[in-house]
C-alpha cells in the first residue's frame, strides 16, 4: 500500500498541491465525503496510478480548506494503517480543534468527557477558557500505562504527540485518538465502535471554523508515510514573513494596529465571534449578546454564527435583511432599536458590498445609523455596536482609517484570504481593528491561539509574495469586469445585472464580482424562476465548453487568471434558508483573461436565446 501511495505522490495533478477552490463540474454535492474514496479505492485495488486516472477523480469535499484530495488520501492511508474505514481519520491543520470539535459535540449530546494524555497537553489548549466562554465540560488525566485506563462512562480522548508515522495501539476504553504532528497539524482517529454519527459532527466543525491539514503539510505527511522517516516540515523564513504581510495590511487598511492571520476566512471570523463574546463576558457580565446577521449572506458566516449561539445560552443571532427590496441601515435601524430595548451587547456583521447583489449601502447614513445614542427602557444609554465587516470583495477600501467613514465606529474588518490576498494560491484571511477598535484585537487573539488557527508558515510566505500586487489586480479585474458589465448591457440589455455603479467606482468600491438575473418567460412564477435556472446552467456551461482554459464552474474570485461562474444558491449559500437564497449567475472576472474572446461567446449565448 505504502509503494502504492509512493506512486500516487510521484504522479498527482499539480493541482492537488496548488488549486484552493473545488470544481464544480467533477463535483457532486451529496457525495462530496465519499466519492473520491471510493474511486481512488478502485484505482488502489487495480494498481492503477496514471496521472490520466488520477485527474479524473471526482473534486472531494466542497472547499480545500474542508479537505482535499492529499488529505483524503493521507486520511485513507492511516485509516487503513490502523484498520479503520477512511471516515474514521480526519486530518486539521490545528492540534486543538480536533478536540474542540468531539467537546462540541458532547456538550450538545450532555455527555461526558475524559482526557488522556501521554507527554503534554497542545501548547495552545486552555481549558479555563474552554470551560468558562465555550462552556465545555470535560476532565484532565496526564497516563503513562496505556494498558491500565480506567474505564469511563462518557467519551474517551487520548491526546499523544508523534514525530514518525506509528499504528496506534487499539483499546477498547479509547473513543477518540488525538496525534498531534508539530509544524504540520493533527490527525483525529475515531475508534470503530464510537457512533459514526460524530464523524459529521466533526467534519461540519472542520468545515466552519478551522481548517483541513493543507495540501503542503499533508504531503510532507504522505512522504514521511512512505519512506518512513520523521516529519520534517519546510523550513521558512516566518518571522520575515509575518511582519511583512503585516505591514502590507495595515498599509492598504491606513491602520497601526496589530493586524491577525488565520488559517482561513472563516478560522479568523471564529476567533473575531469568540473573542468578543470573551470581552462581553468581562465587560457586561450577565448581559445577552447579539450577533446581527444578514440572511442571505455567505453561507459559512450564516452558518458558523448559528453554530456559536448553539452552545451558548446568553448569545442570540438576530436577522438583517440587507439587499433586492431590503435597504442595511433601515433594517439596522430596526434590529438596533429592539437590542437596545432588550439591553444587550450587539455586534453586528455585514458584508459590504453585499454578496451577491453586490450592493453598497448609504454610507453617511450607515454611519449614522452606527453612532447613533441609543436609550435602553431602564433610560441609561444602550451599549454603542461593534461593527464586523466581511471586506473580501472590496479590500482596497479603507474604511478603518482615522478619517475613514467607519472612524467614530468600534469597526474590525476582515478578508478571506483565498480571494485577493493570495490570488487563490491559500485559504488564509485575515482581520485588522480601527483606533477605536483596536483594543479588541488582544481577545480576538487570545482565541485565534486557542483554536491554533494561525496562518502556516507556507500561507505567510505565500500572502508576502502575492499581496504586494494586490492593489493593481483589483484594479485591473476591475476594469476587465466593467468592461464584460457594458458589453453584456449592449446585446442583452433585458438581462439584470446588480454591479457597483460608476459613482460608487469613483468612490473606491471596484469589486470584480456581480450577478446577472437572467431575462425569463412563462405564465406562472414557478414556470419563470425554472425557466431562469435553466438558462443559468446553459449560460456556465457554455462558456467553460467554449473557455475551457480560462471559464471555470468555481465559486471564487480575486484569482490571478480566468473567470469564474457559479450560481449562489448552490454553492456560497448552501446552508442559507432556502427562500433567502439568490438563484442567479454570479461571474467573478481576474485581471487577466481573454475578455473579447468572454464577449464573443456570450454573444453567442444571445443569439441563441
Amino acid at each position: 500500500m505504502l509503494n502504492y501511495i509512493k506512486d500516487v505522490i510521484t504522479n498527482m495533478p499539480s493541482d492537488w498541491l496548488n488549486l484552493t477552490t473545488h470544481r464544480l463540474d467533477i463535483y457532486n454535492e451529496k457525495l462530496a465525503k465519499t466519492q473520491f474514496i471510493s474511486q481512488f479505492e478502485t484505482l488502489y485495488q487495480s494498481g492503477n496510478c496514471t496521472k490520466e486516472a488520477l485527474s479524473e477523480l471526482p473534486t472531494a469535499y466542497d472547499y480545500i480548506r474542508l479537505g482535499h484530495p492529499l488529505s483524503s488520501v493521507l486520511e485513507w492511508t492511516i485509516a487503513k494503517l490502523n484498520g479503520l474505514n477512511a471516515e474514521n481519520a480526519i486530518s486539521f491543520s490545528s492540534e486543538t480543534m480536533p478536540i474542540l470539535a468531539i467537546l462540541r459535540t458532547n456538550l450538545l449530546e450532555n455527555r461526558a468527557t475524559k482526557i488522556l494524555y501521554t507527554e503534554s497537553l497542545p501548547k495552545a489548549f486552555n481549558q479555563d477558557l474552554l470551560k468558562s466562554i465555550y462552556g465545555y465540560h470535560f476532565e484532565i488525566q496526564q497516563i503513562d500505562d496505556l494498558e491500565h485506563i480506567e474505564a469511563f462512562d462518557g467519551a474517551t480522548i487520548l491526546i499523544s504527540k508523534h514525530q514518525t508515522v506509528e499504528a496506534n495501539l487499539q483499546n477498547e476504553k479509547i473513543d477518540f485518538y488525538v496525534n498531534l504532528y508539530e509544524g504540520l497539524g493533527s490527525i483525529l482517529l475515531i475508534s470503530a465502535k464510537t457512533k459514526t454519527s460524530f464523524i459529521s459532527d466533526i467534519q461540519h466543525v472542520r468545515r466552519r471554523e478551522t481548517i483541513a491539514m493543507t495540501p503542503a503539510n499533508c504531503l510532507v505527511a504522505l512522504k514521511a508515510y512512505t519512506e518512513q522517516t520523521s516529519f520534517s516540515p519546510q523550513q521558512l523564513d516566518t518571522k520575515t514573513h509575518k511582519t511583512e504581510v503585516k505591514a502590507i495590511i495595515n498599509n492598504i487598511n491606513a491602520t497601526s494596529g496589530d493586524a491577525l492571520v488565520a488559517s482561513s476566512g472563516l478560522s479568523m471570523q471564529y476567533a473575531i465571534m469568540m473573542g468578543l463574546i470573551d470581552d462581553a463576558q468581562q465587560k457586561h457580565p450577565e448581559k445577552a449578546i447579539n450577533f446581527i446577521v444578514p440572511t442571505n449572506c455567505y453561507g459559512g458566516t450564516n452558518d458558523q454564527a448559528r453554530r456559536v449561539v448553539t452552545c451558548l445560552e446568553n448569545v442570540e443571532v438576530l436577522d438583517l435583511q440587507v439587499d433586492g427590496d431590503n435597504d442595511m441601515v433601515t433594517s439596522l435601524e430596526r434590529v438596533l432599536h429592539s437590542v437596545a430595548q432588550n439591553d444587550a451587547v450587539p455586534y453586528i456583521i455585514a458584508e459590504i458590498p453585499t454578496n451577491p447583489r453586490v450592493e453598497v449601502p448609504n454610507l453617511n447614513n450607515l454611519k449614522a445609523v452606527l453612532t447613533k445614542r441609543r436609550q435602553t427602557p431602564s433610560g441609561t444609554t444602550a451599549i454603542a455596536p461593534v461593527f464586523i465587516l466581511d471586506q473580501t470583495f472590496c479590500p482596497n477600501v479603507q474604511f478603518l482609517g482615522n478619517d475613514g467613514i467607519l472612524s467614530n465606529v468600534k469597526t474590525i474588518a476582515y478578508v478571506s484570504g483565498s480571494k485577493f490576498p493570495s490570488g487563490g494560491k491559500c485559504t488564509a484571511g485575515y482581520c485588522v481593528a480601527n483606533a477605536k477598535a483596536e483594543i479588541l484585537i488582544q481577545p480576538i487573539a487570545k482565541h485565534l491561539e486557542l483554536c491554533d488557527n494561525e496562518a502556516t508558515d507556507l500561507q505567510y510566505k505565500i500572502l508576502s509574495e502575492q499581496m504586494p500586487s494586490m492593489l493593481t489586480r483589483i484594479e485591473d479585474a476591475y476594469k476587465n469586469t466593467r468592461a464584460f458589465v457594458n458589453y453584456i448591457h449592449e446585446v442583452l440589455p433585458d438581462a439584470k445585472i446588480n454591479f457597483v455603479s460608476e459613482v460608487l467606482a469613483s468612490e473606491g468600491f471596484t469589486p470584480s464580482v456581480f450577478s446577472l438575473d437572467l431575462p425569463t418567460k412563462g405564465n406562472t412564477d414557478e414556470e419563470r424562476e425554472a425557466y431562469k435556472r435553466a438558462l443559468n446552467l446553459r449560460l456556465i456551461n457554455l462558456m467553460i465548453t467554449e473557455i475551457p482554459n480560462e471559464s471555470k464552474y468555481c465559486v471564487s474570485y480575486g484569482q490571478l487568471k480566468g473567470c469564474y461562474w457559479t450560481v449562489p444558491a448552490t454553492s456560497t449559500q448552501g446552508t442559507t434558508k432556502e427562500g433567502d437564497k439568490d438563484y442567479i449567475a454570479r461571474v467573478a472576472v481576474s485581471p487577466d483573461l481573454d475578455l473579447e474572446k468572454h464577449k464573443a461567446v456570450f454573444l453567442d449565448f444571445v443569439d441563441s436565446l
